[in-house]
């Protein structure tokens, strides 16, 4: 087996907080293992290109734990998607002797490692680094618990306008397929109702449960919704029309993805970067670091991108107990 000298590592796909402690922990570690380290700019957009690579070392990484997005900035690649593309993504790791390659992203990154895992030979570990929790076999990934955080804050702060003014509030949060911050930020903001991809959309049957939690001296709701179901405003002037009471729709956006990250997710991201070098140096690759009942492993990416149905009965769980609770 080849010894291993040189890593790079790269950001894919959507920010999330917690890729800036990955990158420093993934720098560290493999200075402390005596390699080097390059970094990759812009994702596949930059492997693409070939003159986005630049040298890292212990001090690229100061003071970049608990800074949100990325330092090695980010993108979306449609040329990666065509052989040409992949072919000078793979030529760009060759000229620059990159022995393996650490990728930081969600499902769509790890495929695009895969395809290079696979039909290039170019040697890469995953990090999963995604608001949205939507990779699978494990338990978390980066940033999850930190874009829950920001929803809770959002909606936490809404009900106080909620109570003031006895109203109807619709939140929209991100997750277009995913009901992972819908579900969490439903139940710990305490929402009499949630939304969320693979439940139930009954229109007429909140309203129903509206209009008697009124009558049983309910001043207030909070509903959330993701994004992947409806928006807010469609939601809020449905409930509208059927009820004839003030509903305000609020959507949420982009703020779900910045901020500093919050301590697991700082922890999170530097035991799974510090992991993925030690992957790396023994020749893996392939493979998603993977966190599963607080132990790290690793995961083929076949299965971190296309089993994910793990979680339905959880959501449908923590669903009724929102329910239960708002009552």
């Amino acid at each position: 087996m080849k010894k291993v000298k040189r890593i790079g590592v790269l950001t894919s796909g959507g920010d999330a907080p917690g890729m800036n402690a990955a990158i420093r922990s993934v720098v560290r570690k493999a200075i402390f293992e005596g390699l080097e380290v390059k970094g990759i700019l812009r994702g596949y957009e930059g492997l693409i290109s070939g003159d986005e690579i630049i040298d890292m070392n212990s001090r690229s990484v100061s003071n970049i734990l608990s800074r949100g997005g990325t330092i090695l900035k980010t993108a979306r690649s449609k040329e990666f998607m065509e052989k040409s593309g992949q072919k000078k993504a793979a030529d760009t790791i060759k000229k620059n002797g990159i022995d393996n390659l650490i990728i930081i992203g969600g499902n769509g990154s790890f495929q695009g490692a895969q395809i290079l895992h696979k039909e290039w030979g170019v040697k890469n570990i995953g990090i999963p680094g995604t608001i949205d929790n939507d990779v699978g076999h494990t338990d978390y990934t980066i940033g999850a618990h930190t874009s829950v955080d920001t929803a809770l804050d959002a909606i936490d702060k809404i009900r106080d306008t909620v109570n003031s003014m006895e109203r109807i509030y619709v939140v929209e949060v991100m997750g277009r397929k995913e009901p992972y911050i819908a579900v969490m930020s439903g139940l710990a903001g305490g929402a009499e109702e949630v939304l969320y991809p693979g439940g139930e959309l009954d229109i007429d049957k909140m309203t129903k449960e509206i209009k008697t939690g009124e009558k049983k001296g309910k001043i207030s709701w909070i509903i959330v919704v993701s994004e992947g179901v409806s928006s807010a405003h469609s939601i809020a002037e449905q409930i509208r029309n059927k009820t004839g009471y003030e509903v305000r729709g609020v959507t949420l956006g982009h703020i779900q993805r910045g901020g500093s990250p919050n301590a697991p997710d700082r922890i999170l991201a530097s035991r799974m970067g510090a992991f993925s070098v030690t992957a790396a140096t023994e020749g893996r690759s392939g493979e998603m670091v993977a966190i599963q009942g607080n132990k790290l492993c690793l995961v083929p990416y076949e299965k971190a991108c296309f089993e994910m149905d793990k979680d339905k009965k959880l959501h449908a769980e923590l669903y009724d107990l929102t329910k239960l609770l708002a009552t």
